[in-house]
């Protein structure tokens, strides 16, 4: 899979960005931690004739954190990438935290929108100041420390892949490991070492926390372009409200529920019916 990453620069600010196949484009609004170099699900993408375009969120990757002052400012930039690039309209790919900046862009850009995906989605009010899963974020994910903590995570990740998976495991699924175990295929461990590697919060993370709280319901109602909601139903980071709030609110929409381990949809051995049902509806709003 040939990646090539560029950079665009305009008024001080940079925007690092990714491109991936030939064909009708497809920009990813990745989840949190992650950056242009993100790649669950890409391939099958490519081989059914879309192209990928994955900038990095503000704060992550290249990316300036001034991109991230709020969702209104993030989209704009967004539009000035796909004008440097001389592209139109776009389908949107938006993933985990990368949802209400999918959201925002559906409803405020339409002009460059053929369709909205939501995959395992932030739609609403997720960590907040009172939860003890934000107090730990915050302190782990700082952007003075987290290069250490992802050093920390890759290193004994490197030596102890299984033990790591396991470790990780109750913060993407609802499930106990003995549970899932029939639902995890074996390039899963892998798979979550090689994403380990490539995590880097930067001040990213901090700015989703921020974003999260700036959707509104107001933006999902506006969002009018055909929609494909998509979750595990043991999804263990973005609690399963947050795909029911999205097909309540979202008009053209549809819910897809993954009978996947979890909330890495793109992974385990229901990821070819995740696959599937996105090209399936892809296709039928190509060239849309």
């Amino acid at each position: 899979m040939e990646r090539k990453i560029e950079v665009f620069s305009t008024e001080g600010i940079t925007i690092e960005y990714s491109i991936i196949g030939k064909g009708e484009p497809i920009l990813v609004m990745h989840g949190g931690h992650s950056n242009c170099n993100e790649e669950f699900g890409y391939d099958f993408l490519i081989e059914n004739g879309f192209s990928v375009i994955t900038p990095s969120r503000p704060g992550y990757g290249k990316t300036s954190k001034e991109v991230g002052e709020s969702l209104p400012i993030t989209c704009e930039y967004y539009t000035k990438l796909l004008n440097q690039l001389n592209i139109e309209k776009v389908h949107i790919l938006a993933i985990s935290a990368g949802g209400p900046s999918g959201i925002y862009f559906a409803a405020k850009y339409l002009e460059h929108v053929k369709t909205l995906i939501l995959q395992s989605a932030v739609t609403k009010e997720w960590l907040t100041p009172k939860d003890k899963e934000y107090k730990i974020a915050k302190s782990l994910f700082h952007p003075k420390f987290e290069k250490i903590t992802w050093k920390l995570i890759s290193t004994m990740n490197n030596r102890f892949p299984l033990f790591i998976f396991k470790q990780m495991f109750p913060s993407f699924s609802t499930l106990k490991y003995n549970e899932a175990k029939n639902k995890i295929d074996i390039d899963d461990i892998e798979a979550i070492r090689r994403m380990n590697h490539r995590q880097r919060s930067g001040y990213g993370f901090y700015i989703d926390l921020e974003q999260i709280n700036q959707i509104t319901i107001e933006d999902l109602q506006a969002d009018s372009c055909p929609t494909l909601i998509m979750q595990s139903k043991y999804d263990g980071s973005v609690p399963l409200e947050h795909a029911y709030y999205a097909q309540a609110n979202i008009p053209s929409s549809e819910l897809c529920l993954i009978d996947s381990w979890g909330h890495l949809i793109r992974l385990g051995k229901s990821s070819n019916e995740t696959n599937y049902n996105l090209i399936n509806f892809l296709i039928s709003h190509k060239n849309s």
